[in-house]
């Protein structure tokens, strides 16, 4: 997608919402939030969502999901001391793939800092390979609800 698509990303675009407030450790000598504290967050607000609302027990589950692609486009700065909040949706639901994206907002403020996010592959555990029917079905109707159509989902 085209970045002055994505600069145009608002809140409302996000079906699952999550706050992060800064530390001082997540700035640069810049004077911003470092480079890969963003992929940071993607993880963990990525990692939550499927914890709570896909089934997703990390040590355990039968499934785990492999970060097969990366992006983040930037279009303004954030740092510390700065209450972040961080959208997640899902733009494209595969067998056993789903590309996920992440819109970084300062708080109370409606124009996006960042979007980026990354693609995950669902493998079986210990071999690492698509199961034979794609990612579990908890996992599919979890993510489904942030499958973008227009209408936040949660």
């Amino acid at each position: 997608m085209a970045s002055f698509q994505l600069k145009g990303r608002r809140r409302v675009d996000y079906g699952f919402h999550q706050a992060y407030r800064t530390r001082w450790s997540d700035n640069d000598m810049y004077d911003h939030m470092n480079n890969s504290v963003y992929s940071f967050l993607f993880d963990s607000i990525i990692n939550a969502y499927l914890i709570e609302h896909c089934g997703l027990r990390p040590p355990t589950s039968p499934q785990i999901g492999l970060v097969v692609n990366s992006h983040c486009d930037y279009f303004g700065s954030v740092g510390f001391p700065m209450t972040i909040d961080l959208g997640l949706r899902v733009n494209r639901l595969g067998n056993s793939s789903v590309a996920y994206e992440v819109g970084v907002f300062e708080q109370g403020k409606d124009d996006v800092r960042a979007v980026g996010g990354y693609t995950h592959v669902f493998v079986e555990r210990g071999k690492n390979r698509p199961a034979v029917n794609g990612m579990s079905d908890e996992i599919r109707r979890g993510l489904k609800r942030l499958l973008i159509d227009g209408t936040p989902k949660l």
